[in-house]
């Protein structure tokens, strides 16, 4: 997968917003359709990140796959956040 562009990164997100739930929890998303939606704005966050450290596309699955997850992880905890202030 040589530079990823954003059909990419919204495809490796639906696998990275049912990990990222392994880390974070499911208490903030829970379904399949708000993972999924998770997972796409996780990897659309992460292909950002990506590029804004290294200045280039990620090559290959797997670092394509692990900044997808710290995407939707960073997703997941503004969600949970958001829900917290909420309940007050």
């Amino acid at each position: 997968m040589q530079g990823l562009d954003l059909l990419g990164w919204i495809i490796i997100g639906l696998l990275a917003g049912s990990i990222s739930g392994w880390f974070v929890g499911t208490r903030s998303v829970q379904g399949c359709l708000p993972t999924i939606v998770v997972g796409i704005l996780g990897g659309v966050v992460g292909g950002w990140l990506a590029r804004q450290i290294n200045d280039q596309p990620v090559s290959g699955f797997i670092g394509a796959l692990v900044f997808a997850i710290i995407g939707s992880i960073v997703i997941r905890l503004i969600l949970r956040a958001i829900e917290g202030s909420g309940r007050r």
